[in-house]
């Protein structure tokens, strides 16, 4: 059976994505219909179940499509520029450093002062991240350099985080910075929305500029120079994109892995070997994955506050190994 069209596929992969968001707007231990809930109240659909709608479940919703976009998007991109197919966000350090960001602004009390300190300590934090891994890299196009890179800047945030919570002489605030490290999208608000998806859009969009340059650079990186690609701005691009978009998602949601591993693998045989269709798939992939995961948090667990970031890494280790045994089997 040969694979499906392209066009075909992102249609599914659109619908599949429209129907786990409705469903993430409908889903919890009050059932709303969405469409009426959106639209206004019904003789179905009380103020009360109005307010749950659009204040607890639509920011949920619309971060959890954005986050899990960009997430698969990015893992795309960076498995294409590095040429390795374990790559992914977190590979960068730009997670690592947000994460950092977060934990700083909780263990010095900022968080107490200002509510939305957390935040944007984190963006700060994955700014920081990419610019040490631009001083790092320096010019060079390299891809074991920049992985090294990303895997010092990785051990250095971690370091400091760890640091920060042996440091920590409020029990309180070691549980709020290993609870926020876990990962989730319980309890946001529009502001987290308004606060990470404009950069999210934006890195995005740098990391779609990249399709073309990726595509070449799947022949070779001497065929790509030879094709008229500037490998140091599609570098810059990717890096510079995956931080800004990747820095926001994870400074409004925590540490979420794996989706931008197992995303484009899941979803490379159906596309074939150009890297330029490979994104936008990977994206709604992402978001359709994430989107999944949420709701089996609420229907399987919905009196436990099970954390996103758990379940996404309990079904990307088993994967990531598998992808190991299979490589280790290529080489051989």
């Amino acid at each position: 059976m040969g694979r499906p069209s392209f066009p075909i596929l992102t249609m599914t992969l659109l619908g599949l994505v429209v129907v786990l968001f409705l469903l993430s707007l409908a889903v919890g231990q009050v059932w709303i219909n969405p469409l009426n809930g959106l639209f206004g109240a019904s003789d179905n659909v009380t103020r009360v179940d109005q307010i749950i709608l659009l204040q607890i479940r639509l920011p949920r919703a619309i971060l959890g499509l954005a986050i899990g976009g960009i997430l698969g998007l990015s893992g795309a991109v960076l498995q294409g520029l590095l040429r390795n197919p374990l790559a992914e966000p977190g590979v960068m350090g730009m997670s690592a450093s947000a994460s950092l960001g977060a934990v700083i602004a909780i263990y010095t009390g900022l968080t107490t002062a200002f509510a939305y300190a957390l935040p944007i300590a984190a963006l700060f934090g994955a700014l920081f991240g990419v610019l040490l891994l631009l001083l790092l890299a320096g010019r060079s196009t390299d891809v074991l350099t920049l992985i090294l890179s990303g895997v010092a800047i990785t051990s250095l945030a971690s370091a400091l985080t760890s640091l920060a919570l042996n440091l920590s002489s409020n029990p309180f605030a070691s549980l709020e910075i290993v609870f926020w490290m876990l990962g989730s999208l319980t309890d946001r608000s529009m502001v987290h929305v308004w606060l990470s998806v404009p950069l999210i859009l934006v890195g995005s969009v740098m990391l779609f500029s990249t399709a073309r340059a990726l595509d070449a650079l799947s022949l070779g990186p001497d065929v790509a120079r030879s094709l008229g690609v500037d490998m140091r701005r599609t570098r810059s691009m990717a890096i510079v994109g995956t931080a800004v978009g990747v820095g926001a998602a994870t400074a409004v949601s925590g540490t979420i892995g794996f989706v931008g591993l197992i995303v484009p693998h899941l979803l490379r045989p159906l596309v074939g070997s150009r890297p330029s269709r490979l994104l936008p798939v990977s994206a709604l992939g992402g978001a359709a994955f994430l989107l999944a995961a949420d709701l089996f948090i609420r229907l399987v667990m919905p009196d436990k506050d099970l954390k996103l970031g758990v379940v996404t890494a309990i079904i990307g280790a088993p994967f990531f190994l598998w992808l190991l045994r299979k490589i280790r089997r290529r080489v051989v």
